[in-house]
């Protein structure tokens, strides 16, 4: 379960930004908070604000630190190998001024492990410069526990390795990069409490329908076992009743010419016709919401079996808002989601601002300065002009449009001639 996740000099957040999913004091939906140890923990954080506001910035911030972690033991080598410097991942600094640019970014997450691993906390993250990483360090606590201890610590000048067994040091200093990750590299070379870490970095999962390639890919993976299995095709027509109940089946047709084992050549959806017959649809010429659904069901539920984080960039995009609704109660509910995952996800819906079904401090807001500076703020934190901090029983969403909270977009009519005018 993420705890925290904060991140600076990244695109278009130039100062230290925090997404915390620790809950608050606040009363409401107090039956959803998850508890463990001294950690009390959300499972949903819902990001609003204007168009480039920076809102995907925090889930490419999160990406990129996932990516880095899980790739980073390639990196690195002979700097004049063309090779080599294909597998450096660049970071994106803050560019809209004189020095940011120059200046090393930082990521940082405070996470907890599952119950089977006995709700460990851990705290992890790195800084990187031009040159590759300038820190990296690695924290624990058990459960019971209130203080982190140290697993690791590097610096230029410094390589702590005492928290981790005798035997592996040697061969982390022998291997280890400037480019390179001592968790990455640690988890190639099997060190326990290093591979947990990328563990948990696997574990999570991210959908981006913003992009248009992404959402392509993303529309076209199967689920585990679909071709195959006829379970797991009822699984998934049980997923679809809940929007589409037209949809009674699938009729798969496996490919025999080359490519991966287990590819296939078509799917097509079979529907309820009128008369009692059926008819089959080609899945690509369903509706765009269909396979939005589609591509959403391995994600959510390699995420709800895991207990993980899965992270969507603009998930309201070519679904209903009913529909919206259903898909966060799904994370909401714990009786459904009885393993702690969560979901962090951006949206222009502001219909979702409701007090039935969301916590101020799961409302999250993006907002952009004339600098072009991100800033991210929890409505459980907000305070208005008279330095009051918002009640539970105001209108959200009305005075979210109404600007009372910032982090909406600054409106101007044109006509078509060219003529601006202030609305």
């Amino acid at each position: 379960m993420l705890i925290q996740f904060r991140f600076k000099n990244y695109k278009s957040f130039r100062d230290d930004t925090i997404l915390d999913l620790s809950a608050t004091s606040i009363s409401e939906h107090s039956d959803r908070v998850i508890s463990a140890g001294y950690e009390k923990l959300l499972p949903v954080a819902a990001i609003f604000g204007a168009n480039a506001s920076g809102k995907s910035n925090i889930i490419e911030a999160f990406r990129f630190m996932m990516t880095y972690v899980l790739e980073s033991f390639s990196y690195g080598g002979d700097l004049d190998d063309k090779k080599a410097k294909k597998r450096k991942i660049r970071k994106t600094p803050f560019l809209f001024d004189t020095s940011s640019k120059d200046e090393e970014s930082l990521f940082e997450v405070y996470y907890m492990d599952t119950e089977e691993h006995g709700y460990r906390s851990y705290n992890y993250g790195f800084t990187l410069g031009k040159d590759g990483v300038v820190e990296e360090w690695l924290n624990y606590k058990a459960k019971s526990a209130r203080k982190y201890k140290q697993i690791f610590y590097r610096s230029a000048e410094e390589l702590d390795l005492s928290g981790i067994p005798e035997k592996s040091r040697e061969n982390l200093k022998i291997a280890l990069e400037k480019e390179t990750l001592l968790v990455s590299l640690g988890a190639k070379l099997k060190v326990a409490k290093l591979k947990v870490v990328r563990d948990w970095f696997y574990s999570a999962n991210i959908a981006d329908f913003g992009n248009p390639y992404e959402n392509a890919f993303l529309s076209s993976v199967i689920p585990d076992g679909f071709a195959d299995d006829k379970a797991v095709q009822d699984n998934i027509i049980t997923y679809f009743a809940s929007f589409d109940p037209s949809i009674i089946g699938f009729q798969v047709e496996k490919s025999k010419g080359e490519g991966e084992e287990g590819k296939y050549v078509k799917i097509n959806a079979v529907h309820r016709a009128k008369g009692g017959g059926t008819a089959s649809i080609p899945l690509e010429e369903e509706s765009n919401g269909t396979l939005k659904m589609f591509a959403l069901y391995p994600v959510v539920q390699d995420t709800l079996e895991g207990g993980g984080v899965l992270f969507v960039d603009e998930l309201n995009a070519r679904l209903h808002p009913l529909l919206v609704r259903t898909f966060l109660i799904t994370f909401l509910n714990p009786e459904i989601n009885k393993n702690h995952a969560q979901l962090v996800f951006t949206t222009h819906d502001s219909w979702q601002l409701s007090t039935n079904l969301l916590r101020r401090d799961e409302i999250w807001f993006t907002e952009k300065d004339t600098d072009g500076v991100t800033t991210l703020y929890s409505l459980a934190d907000f305070v208005d002009a008279d330095g009051v901090k918002i009640r539970k029983d105001e209108s959200y969403e009305k005075n979210y449009l109404l600007g009372k909270y910032g982090a909406i977009p600054t409106l101007k009519c044109f006509d078509m001639f060219g003529e601006v005018k202030n609305g």
